[in-house]
């Protein structure tokens, strides 16, 4: 059987950094995964010291399985009596035993089984939980017939401290004053916080008597989503000794596997004193628990590696982070390690072991955010980096952008709206202050928007992000609008009319998808239909092309139209994240300019501040369908 879940993942390349206008067509990957499992039925089960004969073919394995308790601390599995069908080569057993999954992190051990019997050992196998065993034949054509056998110890029963059936809630973080009768409520004061003698020391050992591991209860609290906070249950600081381990117990649900597991470990040092040579080693590991620390043996089992740190005076903190733990019972194990007979003044030590679990490291820092992403029912979380940032907590600035570069990039973007300062006067000189007063809009709300997208520290939001993205979408799709119904030259009660209806419509269509293609497509070719309606009835009415100078065409319309065109492309073609601050500001500019010449020059009946000086008859020609002014 499975000892852990297993996840597929698919990620394409890292991109080329191109900004892509929402709608335009692009490649589509498509990841499909199929999973076959071949399950072995009636698999024979080895019971603990008992033989159980079975025959291995080179094409047909033998394949058990055994069961290994909590608090095993070995396991061995033995091969003897092997026999074969063709009778040569008696007693030789000639099989491979291989003890765990070829899944497993560490892989299977394997044992080569050339004699009368061999065995195959585990040290510290997982608690509760079954074991593969398969046994196969090395020679060809060879059938084998053994008795296998099992057998584990439970050497070391962990005792609990500070928890009993009949606590109460409020005394489960009670301090070193509650005391009972009983071993195990005095024993609690173990995990409290406070200075500890030899004479206590000794006082404490004689309550606990042949307890082989201090075993803490803690409790957990889910926070959040994808945030566990684990507490002992005689508060934050736990007790440990040179003598026996303490042994800490966090269980982790499958639901929790897409955060990061979080160890930090602290010395408590106060009013104690900790030899130059002594030091606290703490083993963090998944499925059992390491009983055995000292400063020569590896934090790992046979099967399984753990994540092991030390802290000291020297060091008096230590930080250990695993993303996307495995969802299984993870085991810490504390253990006051002295180089020479003498720990120093302190037989007993305090540490505080804060274990939890969050969404990112660290909250991703300053230039990460970091997001709750969801594939089908697994929810997991990660780090966005910005400004050149990268890593697990956006914490690696080897290819960083430096804070004049940020600068930089804010100044250009949000400056370069400036360019609309002209586009205003002109439309206000020319009588056009409904269109001034959008131009305005957009310049305003398109400044503070790029004040506050950046992605470093130079960044600056006068209101919330999303209310700056949706004003300044909806400012610049209106000055096209208005722009080029302005160039039409209708009559201004239908102008002021398509004016109010199309900024709705582009109001809601910003609501429902704001980056959309044709969000700015859309006003803008039905803006250019009506223009182009209109001029044509112009030219025909007037017997000649429209507008009818040819300077007008050439020193305005002309430019107007390819700086447009040229913005355009750059917006949509161009931009990449690395040019982005540039091309971006380059595209303000040139569609500021596009709006100081493609303006049509003031009206003959225009006061001077813009108002219309009524409907006058003989300066307007009605046609049906359309009102147009007439020059």
């Amino acid at each position: 059987m499975s000892l852990c879940d297993w996840y597929v993942a698919a990620h394409l390349p890292e991109d080329d950094g191109r900004i892509e206008q929402k709608g335009f067509p692009s490649c589509s990957y498509f990841f499909q995964p199929q999973l076959s499992v071949r399950r072995a039925v009636d698999t024979p089960v080895l019971q603990n010291g008992i033989f159980l004969t079975q025959t291995a073919a080179p094409d047909r394995p033998a394949r058990l399985k055994l069961y290994v308790p909590e608090f095993a601390s070995s396991l061995s599995i033995s091969v003897a009596g092997c026999s074969s069908e063709e009778g040569t080569e008696m007693g030789n057993c000639f099989l491979v035993l291989r003890l765990g999954s070829a899944s497993l992190q560490q892989g299977p051990i394997t044992m080569n089984c050339s004699g009368f019997s061999c065995s195959a050992a585990l040290s510290n196998p997982p608690w509760d939980t079954w074991i593969r065993v398969v046994i196969e034949s090395t020679r060809a054509n060879r059938t084998v017939t053994f008795n296998v056998v099992s057998n584990y110890t439970v050497g070391c029963k962990p005792k609990s401290l500070g928890l009993k059936a009949d606590d109460e809630i409020f005394k489960l973080h009670g301090n070193s004053s509650y005391s009972n009768s009983s071993s195990s409520s005095n024993s609690s004061l173990l995990a409290d916080t406070g200075v500890f003698s030899n004479k206590s020391f000794s006082w404490i050992s004689q309550l606990l008597g042949s307890a082989c591991v201090w075993s803490i209860p803690v409790l957990y609290e889910e926070v959040d989503v994808l945030s566990l906070r684990f507490t002992p249950v005689g508060g934050a600081n736990v007790s440990v000794t040179n003598t026996h381990p303490t042994l800490l117990t966090y269980p982790l649900h499958a639901h929790a596997s897409g955060g990061t597991l979080n160890l930090q470990l602290t010395l408590n040092s106060t009013n104690m004193t900790l030899g130059n040579s002594s030091s606290v080693v703490a083993c963090l590991s998944t499925w059992t628990p390491v009983l055995e620390l000292n400063h020569s043996q590896s934090c790992r089992t046979d099967l399984f590696g753990g994540y092991g740190v030390a802290v000291n005076a020297s060091v008096p903190k230590a930080v250990v982070r695993l993303p996307f733990p495995q969802s299984a019972t993870w085991y810490l194990t504390l253990q006051l390690i002295c180089n020479s007979s003498n720990c120093g003044n302190a037989s007993v030590v305090s540490v505080t072991p804060e274990v939890f679990l969050s969404a990112c490291v660290e909250d991703c820092g300053l230039y990460g955010e970091c997001r709750l992403l969801r594939s089908y029912s697994y929810l997991y979380a990660g780090c966005v980096c910005k400004a050149g940032w990268s890593g697990w907590g956006c914490t690696d600035d080897s290819t960083a952008q430096s804070y004049s570069h940020q600068l930089l990039a804010t100044l250009l973007l949000t400056l370069s709206n400036l360019a609309f300062l002209p586009a205003i006067v002109v439309a206000v000189k020319h009588g056009y202050i409904t269109e001034a007063s959008v131009y305005l809009f957009s310049m305003f709300f398109s400044t503070f928007y790029h004040a506050c997208d950046q992605p470093g520290i130079a960044v600056m939001c006068i209101m919330e992000y999303n209310t700056l993205q949706y004003c300044d979408f909806l400012g610049s799709i209106c000055s096209f609008w208005v722009t080029i119904l302005c160039m039409a030259r209708i009559r201004n009660a239908f102008k002021y009319t398509l004016f109010m209806l199309g900024t709705l419509l582009i109001a809601m269509s910003m609501q429902l998808d704001r980056t959309g293609l044709w969000n700015l497509l859309g006003p803008i070719l039905c803006a250019i239909l009506i223009m182009v309606i209109a001029w044509v009835r112009k030219g025909v009415h007037r017997r000649h092309c429209y507008p009818p100078s040819w300077r007008r065409w050439v020193f305005y319309l002309i430019p107007g139209v390819l700086c447009a065109l040229i913005g355009l492309c750059l917006y949509t073609f161009a931009e990449t994240e690395d040019n982005y601050y540039y091309t971006h500001s380059l595209w303000h500019i040139l569609v500021a300019s596009c709006v100081v010449l493609l303006l049509p020059p003031k009206k003959k009946n225009r006061e001077k501040f813009g108002w219309s000086s009524g409907w006058n008859p003989e300066l307007e020609l009605e046609t049906p369908g359309l009102w147009i002014h007439s020059l």
